[in-house]
């Protein structure tokens, strides 16, 4: 790896000297023609040119349809395989027999997992920006679990319907048996398997740097491209961000494997950085992903579950309810959707929902509710219109090559 760390940077040195010598443009100007190029991307966006956008979004997927299927037609041999494997689980999965009571618990297991772990990865994979699972679903599971079990005085929910409905046990628990160290056991699986998500979705930074890297080319990547250019520009580097991009820079590539888990251990926007930096200075790959996945998935996600809990737990719940009722004027009219809200939840998870009159639906569940939606919409435009700005990208590229030539 060291060998081809070193054959990388003479190549490097070799373009700068016949950048020197005039074979190649100016810096300063292909500099400013990438930012101009950056920033007309950048317009490409739905609310402002949205019959570009679409247009050049449904181009993008026939391209990136056309690529996948050329890469599996040149791998038959493990599509057929895939195929084989898929067509011998699902007659396991029909066939009756004795099998049938491991496939069921199997299937409960996988599902479970798959559904955090892909929820992690929706989280941290990118994709234009990244949808936000843990205060939509991971925090919300937590904090529903939490308050569980403070009105059973028991975790020992029955199965099913948790985690889908969480309903009190017939026996009585004892007032005070609910420990903080209870409550992180019983969401320990769904937080971790999320946590592993998010580390499986910082991976794709990772292995494309070190392609470039290995490869001693600069890929199509406007991240990449920003790390090349704040490496370029480090001693120049004023505001804020830059400094902040730079401090992550630097620890990942002078303290190694504990810089990352460092930085994988807090909330950081910045993580994306740390894995283009492992990958262009070839950290090998278990040092990353192994310091990535410890840091996310049990130090990380223990800080994050904690902190719900503690927020969610009875007396906390109940100060804070008490604290907006005597809000001046306006608390006691914010109160009673709180109580409403946390009244209901009580009847629910003592099965007595349906018991009495019906309750309207409190507002408090339906901004929530809106809230989900609104922001799943805004991954989905996000999506649409990272993929329109790729496909203006391979135009540029295009219109480049074609001024090369002339």
């Amino acid at each position: 790896m060291a060998e081809n760390g070193k054959n990388c940077d003479q190549r490097r040195v070799a373009m700068s000297k016949e950048q020197h010598n005039g074979s190649f443009p100016d810096p300063s100007s292909v500099y400013e023609k990438k930012r101009r190029d950056r920033e007309e991307r950048q317009n490409i966006v739905l609310w402002r040119q949205p019959l570009i956008t679409l247009q050049y979004f449904s181009l993008e997927t026939l391209v990136v349809l056309k690529e996948w299927t050329s890469k599996l037609w040149h791998r038959q041999s493990i599509v057929v395989s895939s195929l084989l494997l898929l067509a011998v689980l699902i007659a396991t999965y029909y066939v009756e027999g004795a099998h049938q009571q491991y496939v069921q618990r199997i299937e409960k297991q996988f599902l479970l997992y798959a559904y955090w772990i892909g929820l992690g990865i929706l989280s941290s994979v990118g994709l234009g920006t990244g949808l936000h699972t843990f205060l939509l679903y991971l925090g919300p599971h937590i904090a529903s679990v939490t308050l569980a079990a403070y009105e059973c005085n028991s975790v020992n929910f029955p199965e099913p319907p948790y985690p889908d409905q969480i309903i009190c046990p017939h026996e009585e628990g004892i007032e005070g048996a609910v420990s903080l160290w209870s409550i992180i056991s019983k969401v320990r699986i769904e937080a971790c398997m999320w946590g592993i998500g998010t580390a499986i979705g910082e991976l794709p930074p990772y292995f494309m740097a070190r392609a470039a890297r290995l490869s001693g080319t600069e890929p199509d990547d406007e991240e990449y491209q920003e790390f090349e250019e704040m490496l370029e520009h480090a001693e120049s580097a004023q505001d804020f961000a830059s400094r902040a991009k730079l401090a992550v820079q630097n620890l990942v590539q002078k303290v190694g494997f504990f810089g990352i888990l460092a930085c994988a251990s807090i909330p950081n926007p910045l993580f994306d950085l740390a894995g283009i930096t492992c990958g262009h200075f070839l950290v090998p790959f278990w040092t990353f992903f192994g310091a990535t996945l410890i840091g996310k998935a049990i130090i990380k996600m223990h800080i994050q579950k904690i902190f719900v809990i503690i927020t969610f737990s009875k007396h906390i719940v109940e100060q804070m309810v008490a604290f907006i009722g005597a809000v001046p004027g306006i608390g006691p009219s914010l109160q009673k959707p709180f109580q409403e809200y946390l009244e209901a939840q009580r009847q629910k998870l003592h099965h007595r929902s349906e018991v009495g009159t019906p309750q309207g639906e409190n507002w408090l569940s339906w901004m929530f509710e809106k809230l989900v939606v609104v922001m799943v919409c805004y991954f989905i435009l996000s999506i649409i219109n990272s993929m329109a700005q790729s496909y203006a990208k391979r135009i540029q590229q295009r219109l480049n090559s074609e001024e090369k030539t002339k």
